[in-house]
């Protein structure tokens, strides 16, 4: 059965870089970030409605890629996914100080079985699409993200240090909870 694992935590916390490298480390697939894709296409200044547009799109990524897995039945059955609506509920409160229902819905609805969160013990690196470069800002948003992660049902863990250290931190929890 498919499992999904999904990596959040601020900008610029290796979340991309991580889950292309557990792609590799598993031989299966990651979702990347349909913001990114979103915001290089229309700019990168957007409004609220956009982020439930980015929403939508990152929800139908996370589809295609988990029938991509199942089509190609991949072994073991992992799809690490960078971003899900946690993300985007964050992004959203953060900026606007408000979340579309359609966001919290997904949040209430789709299943996970592990989150990772990404630590910001790694150096913020600039980038036409970053906003906060900021480390006191980088903490109260890594600090939202444990919020939420805290008061949900579904595992989670922090991984933190050089990229092969959290590799190493999240084969020890997969091979916990799965094995």
């Amino acid at each position: 059965m498919l499992k999904k694992i999904v990596v959040i935590g601020p900008e610029s916390t290796g979340k991309s870089t991580l889950c292309e490298a557990l792609a590799r480390t598993y031989n299966s697939l990651w979702c990347p970030e349909y913001a990114r894709e979103y915001l290089v296409k229309n700019g990168k200044y957007y409004k609220y409605n956009d982020l439930l547009t980015i929403a939508k799109g990152q929800l139908k990524m996370e589809d295609d890629y988990a029938a991509k897995m199942i089509d190609r039945k991949v072994q073991p059955p992992y799809l690490f996914v960078d971003t899900d609506m946690y993300v985007m509920k964050v992004w959203c409160e953060y900026v606007f100080e408000k979340c579309h229902t359609f966001i919290l819905d997904a949040i209430a609805t789709r299943p996970y079985d592990l989150y990772l969160l990404c630590d910001i013990d790694i150096p913020w690196a600039k980038d036409e699409l970053r906003e906060y470069p900021d480390l006191e800002v980088r903490k109260q948003l890594f600090l939202m993200y444990k919020d939420l992660l805290v008061n949900q049902p579904v595992p989670w863990i922090t991984v933190s240090g050089p990229l092969q250290e959290r590799i190493a931190t999240v084969k020890e929890s997969i091979t916990q909870l799965f094995s």
